[in-house]
């Protein structure tokens, strides 16, 4: 089937698309701007803040932060239909070519940005390879869901990095940290990272609000049915994750204000990679699966879970491995600031692309 279509066609579907985003959706961008500003300014004006949000931790998170992701995901993995994800993991084309984004090419391309861009920088540039490393598990969720992505696609391909995050994150470490750089004659760093840190990162961000989320949809539609529970339920539970977002986002600025503030140009030398990477790795994802026939909603999760990372996994890894004051954590930090507002904007470069490129006809188109 060709997906040509009249221009006045197309637009009037991507302003449908859009018109169905909630007032706070559709405004999401100003809010995360605003919840940036927000914990910036705290960060700078209230004395012993971050010591005061670092004082308890779940791992090497700030327990504010680690409740406000916990917020932020339940409610995503509330909506998804588990008994669909039978038709995710049956689709061969996506597992295979989500693996190999993930695993194979997005690591290699963030360890060629980070040589590239800040070659005299080696805490900067391991910590930017760290990033890479780090698959994203929770705020993925977010963005696949704003895009109109398939939320069953997402849960399966989130849970399948969470197992290569656990098993393959130490030895792809030392592969990019160690042995690549020898091969092609470059600095080494010697890193050794926690397999238990990053089993409990898993456990804690994916774990605890995939289950509550299960549990919910489970229990809500034996008790009054799936009607009730899309209609009338998911509507009021839903705008929870944007408001556990802009929490954590203004908790992790705050946390880390003073460090952004004081080193801006460190901070626009390691944004600068970074925003290459969203885009490009995003990019990718998309003419992929639009190659592949995916469908939108396939196609859109595929290129977020992609181009997304861990990023509370690599400030924990960060910190625990070089310290809390290293550069490798600046870079760990510098992440969501480039990644939120990158993939916002992303979200809406999706939306567009749907209304252009993808025919709609099909559930998953």
């Amino acid at each position: 089937m060709s997906t040509q279509t009249d221009p006045s066609a197309r637009l009037d579907g991507e302003a449908a698309v859009v018109g169905k985003l909630s007032t706070l959706d559709r405004f999401l961008p100003v809010w995360i701007i605003a919840a940036m500003a927000l914990g910036l300014l705290l960060g700078n004006v209230i004395p012993g803040l971050n010591t005061t949000l670092e004082a308890v931790k779940i791992g090497e998170v700030s327990l504010p932060i680690a409740i406000g992701l916990l917020v932020m995901m339940y409610p995503v993995l509330a909506k998804v239909r588990y008994d669909q994800t039978h038709r995710v993991i049956g689709d061969r084309r996506l597992m295979v070519t989500s693996l190999v984004l993930n695993w194979v090419l997005a690591p290699a391309f963030m360890f060629a940005l980070a040589w590239i861009f800040i070659p005299d920088l080696p805490e900067y540039r391991t910590g930017l390879i760290i990033v890479g490393l780090a698959r994203c598990i929770a705020m993925v969720m977010i963005w696949n869901d704003l895009a109109c992505g398939d939320r069953e696609a997402a849960a399966v391909l989130v849970a399948i990095n969470s197992v290569f995050q656990v098993l393959a994150f130490g030895a792809l470490g030392w592969f990019y940290l160690q042995l690549l750089p020898s091969w092609l004659g470059l600095p080494t760093t010697s890193a050794d990272f926690s397999f238990w840190s990053i089993t409990a990162s898993v456990l804690v961000f994916l774990g605890i609000p995939l289950l509550a989320g299960f549990l919910t949809r489970t229990i809500g539609e034996k008790a009054k049915g799936r009607d009730w529970y899309e209609d009338s339920f998911l509507p009021k539970l839903g705008p929870l994750a944007l408001y556990g977002l802009l929490f954590t986002i203004t908790l992790l600025f705050a946390l880390q204000g003073g460090t952004i503030t004081s080193r801006p140009l460190d901070v626009a030398r390691i944004a600068l990679p970074l925003l290459v990477y969203f885009v490009v790795v995003f990019g990718a994802g998309m003419v992929i699966g639009k190659w592949l026939g995916l469908g939108y909603a396939k196609t859109t999760t595929l290129a977020f879970t992609a181009a997304g990372n861990n990023f509370e996994l690599a400030i924990a890894v960060a910190i625990g491995t070089f310290g809390v004051t290293s550069g490798q954590a600046l870079a760990g930090v510098v992440g969501p600031l480039i990644e939120v507002p990158a993939l916002v904007a992303l979200v809406y470069a999706a939306l567009w692309a749907r209304a252009r490129f993808f025919t709609t006809t099909h559930a998953n188109g």
